[in-house]
């Protein structure tokens, strides 16, 4: 009888479920998590040291995860917010949704160094004005020549109201012009095709020939190099520079798995993360790697100096200047 007990107690054991991990939802762009970006890999590669699982929420492109956020304020399901830059980071902080992300930030290199205690840089490039070769004989040579440019010869933009790169180029319009930045807007517009929601919609279109120019992305063209072996996709190399995107992960104070989500940032700089950067986002990785660059990488323009405003004033001017940019293209 005792025999029988026991083995029924084993058998009743052995039967249960296994207990639930834990998961840590991720707030992310559509490209990251999307099947040819890192997500995948960063995923298999956490959940390896995590006893975890990944949820990605992807949610277009980075300024739209900011206007997520500030809609669910702690009601957020997020534990991480992954795809943010530095643009975005002041107004960020702001909502008061995050928390410290207590990682030794001297393992970031990022240009200009990193100081930042609550975002932590994941990768970072420069904006570029992306064409086809085969479409597009003589590029522009800078901002002005593109400004200026022949009209007939059409671009893709980004809304800089939902995505990081159309806001970078709203600010980098902004820099180069300053308070001529709305005449600049005007004689643009006739070279605009359309203004995407986000980078993926508008890279979709122009890799389909719909115009032959992009704003995208420095690194952008070596994709094309490595996976599709064209070099047909340059970026244009702007005589007043370009305009830098540090993209930044943190975290969520008030996250029920808080102590999941500091392991995350953690990993973040290391190379099972950053390795995944180079050939699956196509940018520069913010820490080092453990693998070498694809060497198309080192094809690319450099550009001869670098544009960025600081996370307060894009802050303080953000609203200002879309204002600014919304009345130009009306």
């Amino acid at each position: 009888m005792k025999k029988l007990i026991l083995t029924l107690f084993v058998t009743a054991i052995f039967s249960l479920p296994a207990a639930a991990k834990d998961v840590l939802t991720i707030y992310t762009y559509d490209s990251f998590a999307g099947d040819y970006g890192p997500g995948k890999a960063v995923k298999a590669a956490f959940e390896k040291i995590c006893d975890c699982e990944i949820n990605y929420v992807a949610l277009g492109d980075g300024v739209a995860v900011l206007n997520r956020l500030k809609l669910e304020g702690n009601e957020t399901k997020a534990d991480v917010v992954l795809g943010l830059d530095t643009n975005l980071t002041a107004e960020a902080q702001a909502t008061g949704l995050f928390g410290k992300h207590g990682v030794d930030v001297k393992q970031a290199l990022v240009p200009g160094g990193w100081s930042d205690d609550t975002f932590l840089p994941f990768d970072y490039g420069y904006f570029a004005v992306v064409y086809n070769s085969e479409m597009m004989k003589n590029p522009p040579k800078s901002l002005d020549e593109l400004v200026n440019g022949d009209a007939s010869q059409k671009i893709v933009l980004e809304d800089p109201r939902a995505s990081t790169p159309g806001l970078g180029l709203m600010l980098w319009m902004k820099q180069i012009y300053g308070d001529k930045a709305a005449d600049a807007w005007k004689k643009l517009k006739p070279r605009i095709l359309t203004t995407a929601a986000s980078w993926d919609d508008a890279y979709a279109l122009f890799t389909k020939g719909e115009a032959p120019m992009v704003f995208s992305y420095v690194t952008s063209p070596a994709y094309h190099m490595e996976v599709e072996k064209t070099d047909k996709y340059q970026a244009a190399n702007f005589a007043e520079g370009h305009y830098l995107q540090i993209e930044v992960a943190g975290l969520i104070e008030v996250s029920p798995h808080k102590t999941l989500a500091q392991k995350f940032m953690a990993f973040v700089l290391t190379p099972d993360f950053q390795n995944e950067i180079p050939a699956t986002n196509w940018m520069m990785p913010a820490a080092k790697t453990s693998t070498p660059l694809p060497a198309a990488f080192d094809k690319l323009v450099k550009p001869a100096k670098t544009l960025l405003y600081l996370p307060e004033e894009v802050a303080a001017h953000r609203r200002e200047w879309i204002d600014e940019w919304q009345k130009a293209m009306n």
